[in-house]
């Protein structure tokens, strides 16, 4: 991919990463019918992993990390993980920790990842 395509990319996700933090951050998706519902809860009545997601990243935004932990406590323990994987992709860290790449993003950590969602999934539902 050419360099100058590779910044315009980087650049249009860089802004609207920021756009979507700021309408997060000004309305809350526990009242705005803008924001969607989970299709799964709608039809199951069971909460997905991703149920919560929403108001979790409302409250994170505004610092209330205990409100983020209650609406999607899978989604708040996985940021580091995210951040981990986005600055081995995008910051030069493969190359200074090539370990941390295999041992955390390897053959195993789909599957490692997968049990863990699906295992959190359940939980949720079941307390």
């Amino acid at each position: 991919m050419r360099k100058g395509l590779k910044t315009g990319i980087g650049a249009a996700v860089s802004i609207l990463l920021v756009a979507a933090l700021y309408i997060f951050y000004a309305f809350d998706p526990e009242v705005q019918p803008v924001f969607p519902k989970c299709p799964f809860l709608l039809i199951t009545g069971y909460e997905c992993p991703g149920c919560g997601s929403q108001r979790a990243i409302h409250s994170l935004l505004h610092l209330n990390i205990g409100a983020a932990f209650r609406y999607n406590a899978f989604m708040l323990l996985a940021l580091p993980y995210v951040f981990l994987g986005i600055y081995l992709e995008y910051s030069g860290g493969k190359k200074r920790f090539p370990g941390v790449e295999k041992f955390f993003f390897g053959r195993w950590a789909a599957v490692v990842s997968l049990v863990v969602i699906i295992a959190y999934w359940v939980l949720r539902n079941l307390f």
